[in-house]
């Protein structure tokens, strides 16, 4: 069976987006074990008795680029808090990531009618760029669904100029990962 270049491009991404999150869930259960297991009270008082800075940091990162992956808030908020009260934290990392990646591709779409990015588009981006054109809305999906930057690829995609209820539509699959990987971590961490 022959899949079209945009399916290929797609399941291609889309694996190494899952080998990434068997790397990050590796280190994870490696640093629970290793670091964590070893003195539990230390990381939990640290970490679990001053909420507000989690989520300020899960803002930060979710906007500058993805510097942590939303799992591991999402187990921060597993081992906090009781179930209901774990599914409102997951409802609001999800909406904030949705609605951060929306005003990042809105700051990409500033950028794209600048002379300045239209100078660095063609100087460093001259080969790259067609296949960001043609293979945007497949970025997103594979973006939204595995734990390749989402920031930076909503970032991208408004810098190509992608019309924004295109993106707004596609990018409602980052809520699917949120619930299949929140019910997941709730599933794998009760106790």
């Amino acid at each position: 069976m022959r899949f079209s270049s945009r399916m290929q491009f797609l399941i291609k991404n889309g694996f190494r987006g899952f080998v990434w999150l068997l790397v990050l869930l590796t280190a994870y259960f490696f640093f629970e074990e290793i670091v964590i297991s070893r003195n539990p009270d230390n990381w939990v008082e640290k970490f679990y008795a001053k909420p507000e800075i989690i989520y300020l940091i899960y803002i930060g990162s979710e906007f500058f680029f993805g510097i942590f992956p939303p799992e591991l808030f999402m187990i921060w908020a597993v081992r906090k808090a009781n179930p209901a009260n774990y599914f409102i934290i997951l409802s609001f990392f999800a909406v904030v990531s949705y609605g951060l990646g929306y005003v990042t591709f809105l700051i990409g779409r500033f950028i794209y009618k600048r002379v300045a990015f239209r100078y660095i588009r063609i100087k460093f981006l001259k080969r790259s760029w067609p296949q960001l054109k043609k293979y945007g809305i497949f970025l997103i999906i594979v973006a939204a669904l595995t734990p390749i930057p989402w920031s930076a690829t909503c970032l991208l995609v408004g810098s190509a100029g992608y019309p924004s209820l295109r993106f707004l539509k596609y990018a409602v699959v980052r809520l699917l990962r949120f619930a299949i990987y929140g019910y997941i971590i709730f599933q794998t961490h009760q106790i």
